[in-house]
C-alpha cells in the first residue's frame, strides 16, 4: 500500500566551498499540481528544473518550496559613488538653507539609489554549475523526505478510510436484513397503497392503476442499491490496497457512495430503513472528507 496524503512538510540542507543552502518544502490539497517557488535573486535559473523534479514525484498537491542560500565567510565591500554623494550632499545642504528642511542623514544619503553598491562576488560558470548541480541534490534530498512524509501520513489515512468503509458495509447489511425487506412485509405494504388506490376518487382508469402499480414495487424495491453500495465498497478498499494516486477515483467513489444512499433514503417505506440511511450518508460524508487528503 502506498497511498500518499497531500499533506507533507520536509527541511533539507546541504554545503558547498563555503556556501550555505536550506530548502523548506511544504504540500497541502489541491485539485492539481501548483507549485509556488521563492528562491534567492540570482538563482532564478533553478526554476524550471525545480519544478520537474517535483513533477517527477508528485501529482497534486499545492507545494510552497523556499530555498535560503549564504556565502559563508564571505565579504562585500561596498562601492561609493563618491561624486555623486558629494553632489546629493550639496544639494540637501542648499535645501536647507533655503527651505528650512531638516538637515540629510548620512544613512539617508547612502540609502539613495546609485550612491552605494554592493557587487556580487564575481562566479565561473563552472562554479555556478557546480553550485546548481549541489542545490538540486539537496533538493532531491528535500523531495524524498517529503515523500516519505506524505506516504507515512497515507498510510494513517487509509486505516482511517478503511474504518469509514467498515461502517458503511455494517449499516448496508443492516439495511439488506431489515424486517421490513421480508417479501410477507413488502406484499402487505403494497396492497395496502394498491387498495388506496382503487378507493381514490375520483376512480383512476385501469392503465393509470397499473402504471401506479408498478411504480410502488420499484419503489419498494432498494436491492440495486445495495449491490451497488456493496460493489463500490469492494472496489474503494481495491483501490486502497493498490499504489500510485487514487485520490481522484476514490472521490469518484464517494459520489457514488452518496448516489445511492440518497436514492435509498428518497425509497425507503420503513422509519427503520430511513434511520438507516440517514446514517449511511453520515458515514460517505466522513469517508468523502477523508479522501480529499490523498494524492
Amino acid at each position: 500500500m502506498n497511498v500518499q496524503s497531500m499533506t507533507g512538510f520536509a527541511r533539507s540542507h546541504g554545503e558547498r566551498d563555503g556556501t550555505a543552502f536550506a530548502w523548506e518544502l511544504k504540500s497541502v490539497n489541491g485539485k492539481a499540481l501548483e507549485v509556488r517557488l521563492r528562491l534567492p535573486a540570482g538563482l532564478e535559473r533553478l526554476e524550471q528544473p525545480v519544478r520537474q523534479a517535483i513533477q517527477k514525484r508528485f501529482s497534486r498537491g499545492n507545494f510552497q518550496v523556499t530555498l535560503n542560500i549564504a556565502a559563508r565567510g564571505s565579504r562585500q565591500v561596498p562601492i561609493v559613488n563618491e561624486a555623486f554623494l558629494k553632489d546629493i550632499a550639496g544639494l540637501a545642504r542648499r535645501l536647507v538653507e533655503q527651505f528650512d528642511c531638516r538637515p540629510a542623514s548620512a544613512d539617508g544619503l547612502l540609502a539613495l539609489r546609485g550612491v552605494l553598491d554592493l557587487p556580487e562576488a564575481s562566479e565561473s560558470e563552472e562554479e555556478k554549475a557546480a553550485l546548481d548541480a549541489s542545490v538540486l541534490a539537496c533538493l532531491d534530498d528535500g523531495l524524498a523526505a517529503l515523500e516519505t512524509a506524505r506516504l507515512e501520513e497515507g498510510r494513517a489515512l487509509a486505516a482511517l478510510l478503511s474504518d469509514h468503509l467498515d461502517e458503511i458495509e455494517t449499516l448496508t447489511s443492516t439495511v439488506e436484513k431489515d424486517p421490513s425487506r421480508e417479501p410477507a412485509a413488502i406484499r402487505e405494504r403494497l396492497v395496502g397503497q394498491v387498495r388506496l388506490l382503487i378507493d381514490a376518487t375520483p376512480p383512476l382508469d385501469e392503465s393509470r392503476l397499473h402504471m401506479e402499480a408498478a411504480f410502488l414495487a420499484t419503489k419498494a424495491d432498494i436491492r440495486e442499491e445495495i449491490d451497488r453500495l456493496k460493489t463500490h465498497t469492494g472496489a474503494a478498499r481495491t483501490l486502497l490496497a493498490g499504489e500510485g494516486p487514487v485520490g481522484r477515483k476514490l472521490d469518484f467513489l464517494s459520489q457514488e457512495f452518496n448516489r445511492e444512499s440518497n436514492t435509498l433514503c428518497s425509497k425507503a417505506n420503513a422509519a427503520s430503513i430511513t434511520a438507516v440511511g440517514l446514517e449511511l450518508k453520515a458515514a460517505v460524508d466522513r469517508f468523502r472528507e477523508q479522501v480529499q487528503n490523498l494524492e
